[in-house]
């Protein structure tokens, strides 16, 4: 008799807390959904089962539970920073290394680059031109660490592509967790760093969008030969 394979079903908090995600989604962030006799007579489940879904919703950012007055619970949304630290994680864990986030990220921030200069969003090149206007003022290691982050952030926005800030925002989460200030403690890593950005900022600002990638991949290949490079050495 041939053996038959059967697929574990759902668990019963596994399904009630993704029925609790789905009310959520169908809400107003913020919206109160229910007290906590409403939504088990609604869903038609223990309260201990409710109390595990509501858990695991609570952990993805789906739903808040208030307790006292105006308790109950409520939709809620993950915002872009979790789904960072989620995908970043559930990578580490997967063994991957900054040199795997950039060998993909690097193509990503070469075509950010390029539909930065497209931005029609005037918010958007006065921030950058805000941003160039100070480039010679990040001159320790913690001011160039959070100016290249700046500079990622704003040419993924202007880029106009979600999946592209998301991509971004995951390698520099990594280099942060990874290097620290690692590669900008050498003066001339951060002289050099200042002139590459400049020069990026000058290319998508003049909308020229054949050097603004040229000088993301020159950035791009810069860092990964810090990255590579032993602590203490220059090349």
């Amino acid at each position: 008799m041939a053996m038959q394979h059967t697929i574990p079903a759902e668990s019963l908090v596994a399904r009630t807390a993704r029925a609790l995600s789905q009310i959520s989604l169908n809400s107003a962030e913020g919206e109160f959904l229910g007290a906590e006799d409403e939504l088990l007579a609604r869903l038609g489940v223990s309260r201990p089962t409710l109390r595990q879904a509501a858990k695991i919703a609570e952990n993805d950012r789906m739903i808040s539970v208030r307790r006292g007055i105006r308790g109950g619970f409520y939709a809620s949304r993950p915002d872009a920073d979790d789904a960072i630290r989620t995908l970043a994680r559930f990578l580490r864990l997967r063994g991957a290394t900054l040199s795997d986030i950039m060998a993909v990220s690097r193509h990503v921030s070469e075509e950010a680059a390029q539909l930065a200069c497209a931005c029609q969003d005037d918010g958007l090149r006065l921030r950058l031109e805000e941003f160039a206007a100070g480039i010679e003022s990040n001159d320790s290691p913690s001011a160039m660490i959070a100016a290249e982050t700046e500079i990622a952030r704003l040419l993924a926005a202007m880029s106009g592509n979600p999946v592209i800030e998301l991509v971004m925002a995951i390698g520099y989460s990594f280099g942060m967790e990874e290097q620290g200030v690692a590669l900008y403690r050498d003066p001339e890593h951060r002289a050099i760093c200042r002139k590459q950005q400049r020069d990026l900022c000058r290319a998508v600002l003049d909308r020229d969008s054949d050097v603004a990638q040229l000088m993301m991949k020159r950035r791009s290949d810069t860092i990964a030969e810090w990255v590579r490079q032993p602590s203490g050495e220059k090349t």
